[in-house]
């Protein structure tokens, strides 16, 4: 009696390879389309994911712009106003 035994359990001839793996044109098709849908689905995807950063990135720039704005007007309001300077006569000569 070997040390080990296999019984029970499927001999490695039994196993699927390459040779017997169905390789008709409908098979070979079938395998492309999934493949293409599942590009599609991983480029949606990341295409979701940059449209919500672009729209998070926008949202927070019209904030900054707005209190930016806001902080002109209020600096404005507070600023001495600027000298009046007075117009001096041409010299001609």
């Amino acid at each position: 009696m070997p040390p080990f035994s296999f019984e029970g359990e499927n001999p490695i001839s039994d196993l699927p390879t390459k040779r017997t793996a169905p390789r008709t044109a409908k098979a070979v098709f079938a395998a492309w389309e999934t493949r293409t849908a599942l590009v599609k689905q991983e480029m949606a995807a990341e295409s979701a994911a940059n449209d919500a950063k672009t729209a998070r990135l926008k949202a927070l720039r019209l904030e900054k712009e707005a209190q930016d704005a806001e902080a002109a007007r209020i600096a404005a309001e507070n600023a001495p106003p600027a000298p009046v300077k007075k117009r001096t006569a041409k010299r001609s000569g």
